[in-house]
């Protein structure tokens, strides 16, 4: 395929080809040369014209196939007017000769054709250089079309389109000519040629005006009969072309004069009387219509109705926005004329499809046209128009005179009005939400007095569609459920006397109650009951008055039932009366049925029918929705009733016969009541009724009477056929916007559905008006579902004999009753097969396989493609069921045999399917054999051009097969892809569903090679290219399901083998249909399916290439030609595809559309909002929350936008469809503004994962000017003015997202300093934008769920710290104050309209917003206090205690203050109702029966002042309890539920409520009352610890981990004060005289055992154990060796958090001994030692990189790791002076073990690989020496180690370990003597050897000179330690070293800085030193005078430096040297 992309044909490797390659050969050149062409230079193309144009023409006349033949023409167009021009007129003439040339052989044909296609191109291409022989093509095209077959017609018709666009005006000489030529194809029997004479004539009504004006009139008429016998596709183009011509007449392109008898323009109701003749008379003439309407047989068909509909839209649409504004009310009126027209509604059947027509011009005009406010506009007027209607009924009805009263058949026209306007006032304020509340309050229109007036309709149909429309009030605003309840419930009761009163009101509260499903604040419980009430008293009064018992009877029921949609919480408590009720309908026993039967006559029959049909349905309802309420025991209560009703079944002909008409349709409803409730059932439990139920449905299925009611398949069989293979019954079934109408064509002879058929349809759960079937249509349904649930429980020779008499009973009827018979039994049996196989179940003995195969295989030789259809899957189905491989192999060899012998098409595309249908549920296709032969037989059909059916279905069947053989199936790959890419280079385009099918097989073929497409060898890239060439073939397809499939099929290959798909030519191809379809309504591709595959490709593209998806948009655009409507161009242009994709998302309602294009703007978001494109999607998130067409600005920010936009007030402004003003986009609804919402929350989520300069400020600055990034924190005014204009928006779900913003704002940002003024935050100056979006939150009428919101975000905007200034606070402040008082209050049951839960969930979340600024108030109050605050530190002192200018914090708890009281009442009363709940069932009873505290509005007294812990828990409310108590109860309240919060499973996602917890428990602990309760109590102290560990094992959290350790160290704090204690007080108690005999408290006791989970010891040491050995594995001899948790695997790689765990974990180590008794320290010393000694090792023990002491060391943990080594120091040394050391039991034990662990710590030195830490284990040594005492430390060998390690370090080569040991020597020579003298002795010599060593060689660096200066101080130590008698010599000995560190004055100028600050050390000690041992100098000085003159000479030299000090520091120097002795000394003492 390579060597085709070249710019000539290269004809070598072409004349080798075979006929079909060479096909795809020239396709794949054509391809590439149209995208050669244009980027090609002009000299190239001229230079090679020739070559080219003899090279096309040869194309030309090699009779190509449709696709090629466009191609070439495009390519033959392009090359002239790229080329030189004037060639063309010579082609021209050539295309025009073939023809006229007479040559009928096969290849002639597609010859002619291409000639066709290419003059069309010339035309379009070249325009006006071809005109002179326009006249002449003209001419010949319209005498070829004569003649021509239907792909001509087709051809000629698209070429004149083209021909007629190129020339343009040129073209109006033949106009009419043209004109007339398309009239003919507009009503020709091809469907395609119809299409294509719509596009001609759409793209002739451009120039040619006569069209709309003269013409106009026989121009609809025409179109009505091409609507006459049309398929989806005629209607859609037609409708598009009367649509648009209507629309020119209204509003004309160019001003046109009238002409003589014509007109120019024409008035709206000109244009509607056209349609509505249209819609009323079809496309008859005047004569023929009143010919028949003479004899009462003129009907219209549907199709001409449904076509007029869709023409009606396409006029509104294209009028546009602004127009359908203005003239909405003139509009509606002439629709209403339409809709009560008594020809539209000759029949109920007629009336439904009149009103679902009107319905949809309602509802895709103003659904998706018109933006929020257009919409509420027409609401009001859509209101109006109710109320004209229900004025003149009323007025009608009550007026006496008998000349004015109104017809019957006025009331009845009125009906259709009304449902058609109620149903869209729904539909408008459903999608209006909230924001429709203006609406209720406007008194102009009275909505709600208007629509609830209509309930009194006589009407069913009006006062149904009434009651749905206040349910549709109720879902968009919950609020007024309950009082549209509380009004209908009132007037219910008050006119109960009055049938349509009770009908209804009844219909109306149903309705209401059943809304609640829909709204999570649910409505008040007490409803419920009032409901309850309603309905038992309607139905225990329906006997009483016989006027009005029906409507009685079916309110009552209508009420039950909308009760039960409450769901289970609120039936549980009414069941038992419900069960009453339905005991009560029933009779007693089936003996009490019999004599009934006896008795009555057709109206009670009436009445009883309509009351048991109501209570089965109540209890259908709730099978439904209460599932777990139906235990067996009420479903055995329920069996007496069930037997009863299923027994009156064989009853029910009889009453017929007896009673007439008037009992037959209730006798209908009352078998589908039965029918639907035991479908629900399991079979089981109307075991003994079986045989009856089935002998009815058997009737039911296949008896004559039954026939009169044909059911239709389209809503029988599509739910059981397969998915897949509906698309090949044609578009009807397919996802289309035209779905809703298009439905209506194919409804049954008994009418559609309408909500009149069953009134309890208003208890569904749906968003949409439900639309329940006719009565007999849904119970045939129905039946055939319950004969399949029950067809498997019945005995096998029953099911044998039913099935066979299906046969028989279709083998003896014919022509449609056979149908209907056959349609309805296969679709119970494929029912049954299918429910079978899913629960894998068997069909039964073999002897039932044969008539169920029979009934299949009749089916599926039917003419009916959706019977063919459904066999085909029974078929799979059955052979699932059956499960034998012998059964499958002989289903599809006699399907190969049929399909030999079968002629008809219908049979050979039944069979077909069969085949590829058949291994579907068995694992698929394994045998290659099989595969083989069913492919050769697919293969044959596929290529039987003769039938397109045929084809289509063979096709569609071969997909099949690739799907279901895998593998096996790559050996067939190469021979199909050559046969699909050869039809569909062939396949003529006037059969687009062989296409469809071809599309199918593509697909399944690219899945089937999936992955192995990205191959490189020869096979696999021909395999691949073939793929690409069909997917363009597809692509150029006319047809939109073609396409849907080509996108699909490249969005496959683009998984499989991306670089291989090209995106600059896929994407724009994409946004064109885009761009193109999603302008007029989407009314160009009413294709659904189209632009769900564009919007999913674009998902998958942008998954991985966003930005090159979004340049290629944008690049498209810029070279797009003008079109009509440039909107979205411009949208792309200002805002890229995102912003065309937010438009389109807006317009869009089917869900999952709307899902993918948000999952698209989210993955572009993804990609690009934190790279460089921030800033275009923050402005974009504006452009789409500002785009609103709502004047009313909220009150906050109207004064900066009245300066902003003076034109405000001005109505008009907001209604242009473009303002000036507004950005790219024009009112948007609000859902869109929401997911704009989401998307700036995820945008901050986004960057808190990237740069941490978008939230620093300076950074990004800093950043902004070298760079061109854009960071998040420089766009913080666009994020908070968002999130206020949403807050403060109309509609709730808006306000929610914007609250959440501003949450997330107020998180992320509180804490980022201002760099311009230093001590504030960026926040600051957003304090009123914060203010002001909150505000309207706490307002009296503010939603429950935005005010809890709001609370939250005010709870963090106050406890950020953002606000210091107390009077900004308040603002704030007052609105939480606000919102406390209203919980304070209570509700007033009677004003409630909310469910209580939402009150509590309201009252919660105040309560919470204030727990939390009170922590932090106390926090921050207390930051500014010394931390140790005691319990008993009473609010006053805390407050007054802020005695300077009032602080943030100190002023915040001063307002918190005020209504502390209330607040720790209501905290508490809260904690206690949710303890109470939390209860297990079996504490049921203990709950209050009046209600919680939460609910009790009495304040208690409160007799102390709160005490401040940071969850206000501990203020007392005084009673009968004394203070203690109550305080205890509090206390175990709080611990309880906290303990079992951290205990419950599922706290997994909630780690901030986990810390939070935690926190309250230790600021509990933080007082000293409940901590002496738990120390007191060790069980509690025990258990709380097992939870901790639990809580430390499962959360990976380190703040979670850390709290857990700080709660042990106060748990373990309280054991240990409670300790004490007793010790204390029992010492007091027995006097100091009995010391030996004390009992000994603390653990352990006298054996010293710990009882694991009885103690509070052994608790600790786990969980200290398990923190240790988490960050230290090497800790257990068992895990030494494996890696922590951290990378490195040594202590060295621990982060600091983890070292702040181990440190907090050895503290509390330490702490255990002293909890202990005697005896039980012993018994956990050892593991106390072992352990931190263990954490020494791991930390002394340095790898080789490391070096010097971990506090030196330059690591990342070095600061952590220091921490680590002082805490475990500083638990040695805790443990070693223990009292418990110097206990008598236990002082021997001890001194054996700290002599043991004094070893340990010897040995510590040596180790084998790497270097130690001599200062830490030094000072661990010391810790022992200093604090253990002599009886551990100078036992031998310990005493003599030691001393050697002391001597080794003072020789150490560090300098930073030898000042450390000699520091380390001053504090033991200070020792007591017994551990000193040792030391003294033994160190002393080597001390002074050092010091005389640093005489002669000087310090260097400061770490020696710090080693001298601290052997210094040691030797000082020394002589102090010694007795008065030998200091003397000691003395001699230091003050001589001294003096000799100094320097003479030439020396002291040049010696470095060490020596410099040795000598001025030694001078200052000698100072000092001197006058201490004066005698001792005195000698000394005058013994030697080389040492008296090096003083004299520093005291001098020091004097001249000090010469600036005071006089009397000289004199004291003078007299110091002047009386220095003159002896000098003779010996030498060193």
């Amino acid at each position: 395929m390579e060597r085709a992309h070249s710019l000539l044909l290269n004809e070598e490797v072409c004349s080798q080809l075979g006929e079909h390659q060479r096909a795809e050969f020239v396709f794949e050149w054509l391809t590439h040369l149209k995208k050669l062409l244009p980027a090609a230079d002009r000299a190239d193309i001229k230079q090679n014209q020739r070559h080219l144009i003899e090279q096309l023409s040869g194309v030309l006349i090699g009779s190509p196939g449709p696709p090629t033949r466009w191609l070439l023409a495009h390519c033959l167009a392009l090359l002239f007017r790229l080329g030189d021009p004037v060639p063309s007129s010579l082609l021209v003439e050539r295309c025009n000769d073939i023809i006229r040339s007479k040559d009928d052989s096969p290849s002639g044909l597609p010859t002619r054709l291409a000639a066709v296609a290419c003059l069309g191109a010339l035309f379009e291409q070249l325009g006006r250089m071809l005109v002179g022989s326009f006249k002449d093509t003209l001419t010949n095209l319209l005498k070829a079309m004569k003649s021509a077959e239907s792909q001509g017609r087709y051809e000629i018709m698209l070429s004149l389109e083209k021909i007629l666009r190129g020339l343009g005006v040129s073209a109006m000489p033949c106009h009419r000519d043209v004109y007339k030529a398309a009239r003919t194809c507009l009503t020709d029997r091809s469907t395609a040629v119809r299409c294509a004479a719509a596009k001609c004539l759409l793209e002739l009504q451009r120039e040619a005006a006569f069209l709309w004006t003269s013409e106009l009139e026989n121009m609809a008429t025409l179109c009505f009969r091409a609507f006459e016998g049309s398929d989806y596709n005629v209607r859609v183009s037609v409708a598009k072309l009367l649509g648009t011509l209507l629309a020119a007449a209204v509003e004309p392109r160019q001003p046109t004069a009238p002409r003589q008898g014509g007109r120019g323009r024409s008035s709206l109701e000109e244009v509607m009387d056209l349609l509505s003749m249209g819609f009323l008379r079809g496309g008859a003439g005047f004569l023929r219509a009143s010919g028949d309407m003479l004899k009462g047989t003129s009907s219209v068909g549907k199709d001409v109705r449904i076509g007029v509909t869709q023409a009606c839209v396409v006029f509104v649409s294209t009028l546009g926005s602004t127009w359908l504004e203005a003239n909405f009310p003139a509009f509606l009126s002439l629709l209403m004329e339409l809709a009560s027209h008594g020809r539209a509604t000759q029949t109920p059947g007629d009336a439904v499809v009149t009103r679902c027509c009107v319905s949809f011009i309602l509802r895709t005009t103003l659904g998706s046209l018109l933006g929020e406010k257009a919409q509420t506009n027409a609401a009001k007027q859509l209101c109006l128009a109710v109320a004209a209607q229900r004025r003149a009924i009323e007025a009608a009805l009550t007026d006496g005179n008998i000349e004015t009263r109104v017809s019957s058949a006025d009331v009845s026209a009125s009906q259709h009005v009304l449902v058609c306007c109620l149903l869209e006032l729904g539909a408008l304020i459903q999608g209006l939400g909230s924001t429709a509340a203006p609406l209720l309050t406007d008194s102009s229109t009275a909505l709600l007095d208007t629509v609830v007036s209509v309930l009194l309709h006589p009407i069913a149909s009006a006062y149904l569609a009434a009651a749905w429309c206040l349910r549709c009030v109720a879902m968009a605003m919950p609020s007024q459920g309950s009082l549209l309840l509380d009004r209908c419930s009132e007037r219910l009761v008050a006119l109960k006397s009055s049938p349509e009163a009770v009908a209804g009101y009844g219909a109306a509260v149903a309705a209401l109650v059943a809304a609640v499903q829909h709204c999570p604040l649910g409505i008040p419980h007490t409803k419920g009951m009032v409901v309850l009430g309603l309905a038992e008293d309607l139905l225990r009064s329906a006997s009483q008055n016989s006027r009005i018992s029906l409507q009685r009877t079916q309110a009552g029921w209508l009420l039950v039932s909308s009760l039960i949609t409450l769901g289970p919480a609120v039936v549980e408590h009414h069941l038992s009366r419900l069960l009453l009720l339905w005991r009560c309908v029933f009779p007693a026993s089936l003996r009490e049925q019999e004599m009934e039967l006896r008795r009555g006559d057709y109206f009670t029959w009436q009445v009883t029918l309509e009351g048991r049909a109501g209570a089965l349905c109540a209890m259908k309802n709730l099978l439904l929705h209460c599932r777990e309420l139906v235990t067996d025991d009420i479903i055995n209560r329920l069996l007496t009733p069930l037997a009863c009703a299923v027994a009156l079944l064989t009853k029910l002909p009889a009453l017929v016969r007896s009673y007439g008409a008037s009992v037959r349709s209730r006798s209908l409803v009352y078998r589908l009541r039965v029918y639907e409730l035991l479908a629900l059932l399991p079979p089981h439990n109307y075991q003994e009724s079986f045989g009856l139920v089935m002998n009815q449905l058997v009737t039911d299925l296949s008896a004559q009477d039954n026939l009169n009611h044909p059911c239709s398949e389209l809503t029988l069989l599509p739910p059981l056929c397969h998915h897949d293979d509906l698309p090949l019954v044609g578009p009807s079934l397919q996802d289309t916007d035209h779905r809703y109408i298009e439905k209506q064509l194919h409804g049954s002879s008994v009418g559609g559905g309408s909500l009149d058929n069953d009134t309890f349809s208003l208890c569904e759960k749906s968003d949409e008006a439900p639309a329940p079937l006719p009565p007999a249509v849904a119970l045939t349904a129905t039946t055939v579902c319950l004969f399949g649930a029950l067809f498997p429980h019945i005995i096998s020779a029953q099911r044998v004999k039913i099935l066979e008499q299906f046969v028989e009973t279709v083998n003896q009827l014919k022509g449609q009753r056979q149908q209907t018979v056959q349609t309805h039994v296969c679709a119970a049996l494929c029912s049954l097969l299918k429910l079978q196989g899913g629960v894998r179940g068997s069909l039964g003995p073999e002897e039932v396989r044969s008539p169920a195969l029979s009934l299949l295989t009749g089916a599926l030789e039917s003419v009916s493609p959706l019977l063919r259809c459904l066999a085909a899957e029974g078929l799979s189905r059955l052979v699932q069921v059956v499960g034998d491989p012998g059964f499958t192999v002989s289903v599809s060899l006699l399907c190969f045999d049929r399909l030999k012998t079968a002629r008809d098409a219908a049979s050979r595309s039944g069979y077909a399917l069969a085949l590829g249908a058949l291994h579907r549920y068995t694992g698929g296709i394994s045998s290659p054999q099989h595969l083989s032969t069913c492919l050769g037989v697919l293969f044959t059909l596929s290529q039987d051009s003769t039938s397109p059916e045929v084809q289509t279905w063979s096709l569609h069947s071969l997909s099949l097969v690739v799907d279901l053989s895998g593998g096996l199936y790559r050996a067939h790959a190469e021979p199909s892809f050559t046969l699909v890419l050869r039809l569909l280079l062939s396949a003529p385009p006037t059969h687009p569903e062989v296409h469809q099918s071809l599309g199918r097989c593509l697909h399944a073929l690219i899945t089937c090679l999936g992955p192995d497409l990205q191959g490189d060898g020869a096979a696999v890239s021909a395999l691949r290219s073939s793929c690409l060439v069909g997917c363009g073939v597809m692509q150029t397809s006319p047809d939109s399901l073609v396409q849907t499939r080509s996108i699909s099929c490249l969005q496959q290959l683009h998984m499989f083998s991306p670089p291989h798909v090209n995106l600059a030519s896929l994407v724009p191809a994409l946004c064109e249909i885009l761009l193109d379809y999603s302008m007029l309504a989407h009314l160009c591709s009413s294709y659904l399916c189209l632009r769900r595959a564009v919007v999913a490709c674009l998902r998958q593209l942008v998954q991985r290439e966003a930005l090159e998806v979004s340049s290629h948009a944008v690049t498209l655009v810029k070279e797009l030609p003008r079109r009509d409507n440039t909107q979205l161009d411009v949208t792309i242009k200002e805002v890229g595809l995102e912003g065309a994709l937010f438009t389109l998302l807006d317009r869009e309602s089917d869900p999952g559309l709307r899902r993918d294009i948000q999952e698209t703007l989210v993955h572009m978001m993804a990609s690009s909002a934190t790279s460089g494109k921030l800033g275009h999607w923050l402005k974009l998130c504006k452009d789409v929350l500002s785009a609103t067409t709502d004047c009313r600005a909220p009150v906050e920010a109207s004064q900066e936008d009245e300066e902003a936009d003076p034109a405000r007030d001005d109505d008009s402004s907001a209604f242009r469809a473009r303002s000036e003003s507004g950005g790219p986009f024009t009112a948007l609804r609000w859902a869109t503004r929401r997911f704009a919402m989401e998307c700036v929350c995820r945008i901050i989520a986004q960057c808190e994962m990237a740069d941490p300069a978008h939230f620093d400020v300076a950074l990004a600055q800093e950043r902004r000017l070298h760079e061109s990034t854009d960071f998040l924190v420089l766009h913080l005014g666009d994020l908070v003015r968002m999130a206020f204009m949403a807050a403060t928006d109309h509609s709730d779900q808006l306000r929610l997202a914007g609250l959440q913003t501003l949450l997330v704002i107020i998180r992320r940002f509180s804490t980022i300093p201002e760099p311009e003024f230093p001590g504030h935050v960026i926040l600051e100056q957003y304090q009123a934008n914060v203010g002001a979006a909150l505000r309207p939150a706490f307002s009296a009428d503010a939603p429950p769920d935005v005010t809890a919101k709001a609370c939250q975000v005010c709870s963090a905007w106050i406890a950020s710290g953002v606000v210091s200034d107390l009077r900004d606070l308040r603002r704030v402040h007052q609105l939480l104050a606000s919102s406390l008082a209203k919980v304070q209050a209570g509700r007033d049951p009677s004003s409630q309209l909310y469910n209580e839960a939402t009150a509590t969930m309201e009252t919660l979340a105040v309560l919470k917003a204030w727990a939390e600024v009170y922590i932090v108030a106390v926090q921050s109050s207390g930051q500014k206090e010394s931390h140790d605050r005691t319990a008993d530190l009473s609010l006053s002192s805390l407050a007054n205690d802020g005695s300077g200018p009032e602080s943030g914090g100190a002023g915040l708890l001063k307002l918190v203050q005020l209504d502390l009281s209330t607040l720790s009442r209501l905290w508490l009363a809260a904690l206690q109702d949710y303890a109470l709940l939390t209860l297990p069932q079996e504490y049921a009873s203990q709950l209050p029966a009046t209600g919680f505290v939460m609910s009790d509005d009495t304040p208690a007294n409160l007799s102390r002042p709160a005490t401040p812990t940071s969850m206000g828990h501990t203020s007392s409310v005084g009673g009968a309890k004394s203070p203690e108590d109550i305080n205890a109860d509090r206390l175990h309240l709080i611990l309880g539920i906290s303990v079992e919060f951290l205990c419950s499973p599922h706290s997994a996602d909630q780690m901030e409520n986990i810390t939070s917890c935690l926190r309250a428990l230790q600021a509990l602990l933080d007082v000293s009352w409940p901590r002496a309760k738990i120390g007191n109590d060790q069980a509690l102290s025990v258990e709380l610890l097992s939870v901790l560990h639990r809580l430390m094992v499962t959360r990976e959290s380190v703040s979670v981990q850390l709290a857990v350790l700080d709660l042990l160290q106060q748990i373990v704090t309280a054991a240990q004060e409670h300790v004490r204690e007793k010790r204390h007080s029992a010492e007091v108690d027995d006097g100091a005289a009995e010391k030996e005999t004390l009992p000994e408290f603390g653990e352990g006791r006298d054996t010293g055992g710990l009882i694991p989970g009885r103690s509070l010891v052994f608790g600790a040491l786990e969980l200290c154990l398990c923190v240790l050995v988490r960050k230290l594995p090497q800790l257990s001899p068992k895990l030494a060796g494996t890696s922590p948790t951290g990378p490195g695997g040594s202590v060295w790689s621990l982060t600091d958090s983890d070292c702040h765990l181990v440190s907090s974990a050895l503290c509390v180590l330490s702490e255990l001994p002293s909890v202990c008794s005697p005896e039980g320290s012993v018994s956990i010393l050892p593991t106390v030692l072992y352990l931190l000694l263990g954490v020494l090792r791991e930390l002394v023990h340095q790898p080789s990189t490391h070096t010097g002491s971990p506090v030196a060391a330059g690591s990342a943990g070095g600061a952590g790791l220091g921490s680590v080594v002082q805490a475990a120091l500083q638990a040695l040394k805790s443990i070693v002076t223990s009292p418990m050391s110097r206990q008598e039991k236990s002082r021997g034990a001890w001194n054996l073990l700290l002599r043991s662990a004094v070893n340990t710590l010897l040995g510590l030195w040596d180790a084998a690989d790497s270097a130690v830490d001599q200062v830490s284990l030094l000072t661990a040594l010391t810790v022992f020496l200093l604090s253990a005492g002599p009886d551990v430390c100078t036992v031998e060998p310990l005493h003599s180690l030691c001393l050697r390690r002391f001597t080794a370090s003072m020789d150490a080569k560090d300098p930073l370990v030898v000042s450390r040991c000699h520091q380390l020597l001053t504090s033991v020579f200070q020792a007591p003597p017994a551990v000193a003298v040792p030391y003294i002795q033994a160190l002393g010599p080597p001390l002074v050897r050092f010091l005389q060593k640093a005489e002669r060689s000087r310090p260097q660096s400061p770490e020696e000179l710090q080693g001298v200066l601290e052997a210094v101080r040691a030797m000082e130590a020394l002589v102090q330690a010694a007795d008065e008698s030998q200091r003397p010599q000691l003395a001699a000995i230091l003050l001589p070293l001294l003096i000799s560190f100094l320097l003479d004055e030439n020396a002291l100028g040049s010696a470095p800085a060490a020596s410099r600050s040795l000598h001025e050390a030694a001078l200052k000690d000698l100072m000092r030193l001197g006058p201490q041992h004066s005698a001792v100098f005195r000698s000394l000085i005058a013994s030697s005078p080389h040492l008296k003159s090096r003083l004299e000479a520093a005291v001098k030299g020091n004097q001249e430096s000090l010469n600036a000090k005071a006089s009397s520091a000289n004199a004291a120097s003078r007299s110091a040297a002047k009386s220095s002795p003159s002896i000098t000394l003779k010996t030498n003492f060193l």
